[in-house]
């Protein structure tokens, strides 16, 4: 009963120690796996009552996260892709990265820790698809498609100092109409003691995004980045309850070599996202996730 309260409620759980109510979302999905666990005590045990309340906890991850499990359905009608990737500052092998992203056929491309050193390479392998394009600090974005009126967006938190640019955003001339597109890379987040889960910096970015969202006078919106937080966080609110997620399936795409976690996000304000995947593996410790919109 316990599991099953906590999958149902995370928000019951405080962040006043340690930011736990926080983690607990970061990982909810896995917390159906102590329903295996709790099933091989019953055994155990020859309960029929403990082996009865699993019912509880299933029921309560059926609701939460079954619909996920179905199959995406990526020929629904839509008017854009996007793909979103933070490509690693220390990705060996940024060409091949670039190669395998062009081969994905999306209208706008996002990235993030584009490394002064490495830019060059991106710009050369993206350019032949993606004429248009604009860099701010460490993120960027790459169209088909016009873009106008590109400027920094100010997600820094106050504590931080130095050269540290990591929000954009962009006007993209679609064909189906003028769509502002945001890209953004939210401070990174820390398990360590005493502090516990280290959210505040990613908090803070994140309230500072929710209301450059707000602000915007374009009615349709498209977000793109790296938000070191998954969609159940409450840290994040200030952005989700803005936008529409695209969140079919778990698309869990960090760390790559074996992904736990959805932490890089496609998000929308008057647009729909009709399908959503990640793509295999490049020289990043992220996966690239796409999306379809329709306009």
């Amino acid at each position: 009963m316990l599991v099953a309260g906590l999958l149902a409620f995370p928000g019951a759980v405080p962040n006043a120690v340690g930011n736990l109510g926080s983690l607990l979302e970061t990982f909810l999905p896995w917390g159906g796996l102590a329903v295996p666990v709790l099933m091989v005590l019953a055994l155990l045990r020859r309960s029929a009552t403990a082996m009865v309340s699993m019912l509880f906890p299933v029921a309560v991850w059926a609701a939460l996260f079954g619909e996920r499990l179905s199959p995406a359905d990526r020929g629904t009608s839509h008017d854009l892709t996007v793909l979103q990737h933070n490509v690693n500052d220390e990705n060996p092998d940024p060409e091949g990265t670039a190669r395998a992203l062009t081969q994905a056929g999306a209208d706008l491309i996002a990235l993030e820790e584009l490394m002064p050193d490495a830019l060059p390479v991106y710009e050369a392998a993206l350019a032949p698809g993606y004429p248009h394009r604009t860099v701010v600090g460490t993120v960027g974005l790459w169209s088909r498609y016009p873009l106008a009126d590109s400027r920094p967006v100010d997600i820094r938190p106050v504590e931080v100092t130095g050269d540290w640019s990591r929000g954009l955003r962009s006007t993209v001339r679609t064909p189906s109409g003028d769509v502002a597109v945001y890209v953004a890379h939210l401070p990174s987040v820390r398990i360590r003691l005493p502090d516990g889960f280290g959210t505040g910096w990613r908090d803070e970015s994140a309230a500072a995004l929710g209301a450059a969202i707000s602000a915007e006078e374009l009615d349709r919106i498209v977000l793109l980045g790296d938000f070191n937080s998954t969609l159940d966080d409450r840290g994040l609110a200030p952005v989700t309850s803005r936008m529409t997620p695209a969140e079919e399936g778990f698309g869990f795409s960090w760390p790559a070599a074996f992904p736990v976690a959805r932490i890089d996000h496609v998000m929308t304000r008057a647009a729909t996202p009709v399908a959503t995947w990640t793509l295999p593996a490049t020289g990043s410790d992220h996966l690239a996730v796409a999306a379809r919109i329709k306009l």
